[in-house]
């Protein structure tokens, strides 16, 4: 992936510094609270819905006994086993994909 593509944590908590008048320690703080109850939704199974935003949740996914290794090429068995998915809202698809659809 190119790197100028990717947005980390630490420039998130930049960027919400610049907006807000908060300590980087107080923002860090929240965004690691935000995500520790999104985990511990999930691991409950619970659908988190952030309107405007989007939804994640765990989707079981059906086991298979012959997949493929990607790196060895070798077939596998695969478990069933929960995937983590989000769905964007649609005011996020219409801002990030307005020709898209």
């Amino acid at each position: 992936m190119d790197s100028s593509r990717k947005l980390t944590k630490a420039e998130i908590i930049d960027s919400i510094r610049e907006e807000v008048d908060l300590e980087k320690e107080d923002i860090h703080s929240v965004i690691d609270s935000f995500f520790k109850h999104v985990k511990d939704a999930l691991e409950s199974d619970k659908v988190i819905e952030l309107r405007g935003f989007g939804t994640f949740e765990i989707r079981t996914r059906k086991g298979r006994e012959r997949a493929r290794n990607p790196k060895t090429g070798d077939i596998v068995p695969v478990n069933t086993h929960g995937v983590a998915v989000f769905r964007p809202g649609k005011e996020l698809k219409k801002r990030a994909w307005p020709l898209r659809h």
